[in-house]
């Protein structure tokens, strides 16, 4: 994922090329829904340093920390997922249960981590002014409430399948896969989509799937297409291949403007039983840019692209 924040009259983004939607005024309020998230791991027991670190170790990342940062990292946590309800209730009307019980089951200091200089950053995790973490390779991991808020607006169900578009860190993908029922994901950049690729399986996320390759096509081998596809990076215009991979009752989420500007916005398009796709302009965003067919193709007839 390339970063995304909503931002208020209060925060205004200095970081080039790192995702924030410019939220101003509350949306429609999505339903608290009470859906238990998927445990964080597959084995038993506390998340622990030792946890952590064994992870880490198994994802070809390993780190060492004393008891005190961890300690540390986790103490910051519960304020951090206060901030996630609250900010979803001012923007949203209501924080979904699952939204925030996915939050509290995935360890956010896991995704933190610098893939081209190869160390850790987790000791940054839950920090109190939100904000997008570089990954490397032109990448970012998002800022939380961000992904809080683009995970309620697709409002995933736990019989949902869902694709990502941009696997950057990871954890867009961890978290929905704590509700849904499979994760997919398409990182376009290979160094960071290889490793990327190998942290799930120390968590025990068995339901996520991920591949590099380039995400204007979506995953068309996928029976069936996907209920939700959320796209974390800027189009100039939404793919017609996802609206073909969209189920009927489907939702998809873009962000769509013109590469390295100002002026994107965030677009919701749902598509009804009879296969009408349906769009709603959501609020202004700033991602780092989709590449590879989007950057080399026109938009197909009878696809808007932006007007720059």
């Amino acid at each position: 994922m390339a970063g995304f924040r909503p931002l208020t009259r209060r925060t205004l983004l200095a970081a080039p090329l790192l995702a924030a939607p410019l939220l101003a005024t509350p949306l429609l309020a999505a339903p608290a829904i009470l859906r238990p998230a998927r445990a964080a791991a597959a084995a038993p027991g506390a998340w622990t340093r030792k946890a952590y670190e064994t992870a880490m170790a198994a994802s070809g990342r390993p780190v060492s920390l004393t008891d005190g940062q961890f300690d540390a990292i986790q103490a910051r946590k519960p304020a951090a997922i206060k901030r996630i309800e609250q900010y979803l209730k001012e923007h949203l009307g209501s924080a979904d249960p699952a939204v925030v019980q996915a939050f509290q089951a995935v360890p956010r200091e896991y995704f933190h981590y610098m893939y081209d200089g190869h160390h850790s950053t987790g000791g940054d995790a839950y920090e109190d002014n939100p904000k997008p973490w570089a990954l490397g390779f032109g990448s970012a991991l998002s800022d939380y409430l961000g992904q809080a808020y683009m995970t309620q607006v697709c409002k995933p169900r736990p019989e949902d399948v869902t694709l990502e578009i941009g696997t950057g860190s990871g954890f867009q993908s961890s978290l929905l896969s704590r509700i849904v029922a499979k994760s997919y994901s398409i990182e376009i950049i290979e160094p960071l989509g290889h490793a990327v690729g190998k942290i799930f399986a120390p968590l025990g996320y068995d339901n996520i799937q991920s591949r590099v390759g380039d995400g204007y096509f979506g995953w068309p081998e996928v029976d069936g297409g996907f209920d939700i596809i959320i796209v974390t990076c800027a189009a100039q215009y939404a793919p017609p291949d996802l609206f073909k991979q969209l189920k009927p009752g489907g939702r998809m989420l873009i962000p769509i403007g013109q590469p390295f500007k100002r002026g994107q916005f965030l677009y919701v398009y749902t598509k009804d039983e009879a296969g009408k796709v349906h769009s709603r302009k959501d609020v202004g965003v700033f991602f780092i840019p989709m590449t590879g067919t989007m950057m080399k193709t026109p938009a197909p007839a009878g696809v808007a692209a932006t007007s720059g």
